[in-house]
């Protein structure tokens, strides 16, 4: 099931500062302790979908696809444009493949993980041919910007992925997803349709979070590579969640796995949540690191908690 190169937007905004200007010696420890250098922030008049849509297109052109060649849609997203209807629609229409499968996967930083399993199932299910994946967020827009404990952390973004049913040795060797909903207070959204109507703000207790990452992603890269019958020496890259650099410094050095072989783009993309891992794929597929037949381990984890891990030969 052969993997397209992942392609993210192009962004008429950059900023790693919040509204109000920050001061050089807050940057050097956002830095210090995140790696986040930079970040991109939608325009006002940018959306979720809008992002997408551009990921999408971009995608197509890399997989020398049409978009009428795509009778699936999956979108991964905490932001969509509306709570329904799904935002992928939106972008199925602006591509102009309407009348196939449409509909948006909440997982928040784990969602493209769960979307890339859910269409990959289906390709080998037989209920679809040609499936564009994406990964979509502004998570400017659910910021408390007087919350310097989160807002400092999250940026905006896109990237997206053609996954096509082809016979061949590449594509999805294994894939683990897990949850639990036990943690839900340590990093989560507070507000709702169905509790204050409203769409509220992130909140996150970032210590707590920091130790079932590292704990979780541990667990589940083990769990994935034992399940595609292959060792840390048979990875070519890991490409993780953009989370923090510590977490994914942490994770590589438990699971023994050469710092040179993992990708990390969090110092230019800061956390932009279901659109990490498609945008740091993004970039090593354009500069040349990852090729065809490479061995590529994908893992997120996100609120919920929910988190998990691929294996994919490209």
């Amino acid at each position: 099931m052969p993997l397209s190169k992942a392609q993210g937007p192009r962004f008429r905004a950059t900023a790693f500062q919040t509204p109000n200007l920050l001061p050089k010696s807050t940057r050097r420890t956002i830095t210090e302790r995140t790696g986040i250098k930079f970040r991109h922030i939608a325009e006002p008049d940018e959306t979720t979908s809008s992002l997408a849509i551009e990921a999408s297109r971009n995608a197509l052109e890399a997989a020398n696809m049409a978009a009428s060649d795509i009778d699936l849609i999956i979108l991964a997203t905490a932001t969509p444009d509306q709570t329904f209807p799904a935002s992928a629609t939106i972008v199925q229409h602006a591509l102009g493949c309407n009348g196939g499968v449409a509909f948006d996967v909440a997982a928040v930083c784990s969602g493209f993980l769960y979307a890339f399993s859910v269409a990959e199932s289906m390709i080998r299910a037989g209920s679809a041919r040609n499936a564009l994946v994406i990964g979509a967020e502004t998570f400017s827009r659910i910021l408390d910007w007087e919350d310097r404990t989160t807002c400092v952390l999250f940026g905006d973004g896109a990237g997206a992925v053609v996954l096509s049913g082809e016979v061949g040795t590449r594509g999805a060797l294994a894939t683990k997803l897990h949850a639990d909903g036990q943690h839900n207070e340590l990093l989560y959204v507070d507000g709702g349709p169905s509790t204050t109507g409203t769409v509220g703000k992130l909140r996150m207790k970032g210590r707590e979070v920091f130790r079932h990452a590292v704990t979780n992603l541990t667990s589940v890269l083990y769990e994935v590579l034992e399940e595609a019958n292959l060792t840390a020496a048979d990875v070519d890259w890991v490409v993780p969640h953009q989370a923090n650099a510590r977490i994914i410094e942490a994770t590589a050095k438990k699971l023994g796995l050469d710092a040179d072989k993992v990708v990390l783009t969090v110092d230019q993309h800061a956390n932009t949540s279901a659109a990490s891992v498609p945008l740091a794929l993004d970039v090593a597929v354009r500069d040349g690191r990852i090729k065809a037949g490479d061995v590529v381990v994908i893992e997120a984890m996100g609120g919920g908690f929910t988190w998990g891990a691929s294996v994919v030969r490209m």
